[in-house]
């Protein structure tokens, strides 16, 4: 690997102590997401309706299904997995 490339890739990563490191937050919400984004694709709603159901911006559907998991909490999340589904069950 070249000295450049180390260099930009130090760059880009955020640090190891970040809170928004923590793995088991990344682990929920990684599985959250692909849920949800599941949900989704099948639901009769449209992206921006779901938002409006679920008290949400439509930019943070947008986020989650464009991968940017980061600009979601889990939270955020399980708001919208209630809102498309609102009888869950049991997994």
């Amino acid at each position: 690997m070249s000295t450049r490339h180390t260099q930009s890739a130090d760059l880009s990563d955020p640090p190891r102590s970040s809170p928004d490191l923590d793995v088991r937050d990344l682990e929920k919400r990684t599985r959250l997401m692909r849920i949800v984004t599941r949900l989704i694709a099948v639901s009769d709603l449209g992206c921006r309706e779901i938002a409006r159901r679920a008290g949400l911006p439509a930019q943070k559907v947008s986020d989650l299904l464009s991968g940017r998991i980061e600009h979601l909490s889990v939270e955020e999340l399980q708001i919208l997995y209630r809102t498309i589904d609102p009888q869950p069950t049991a997994h």
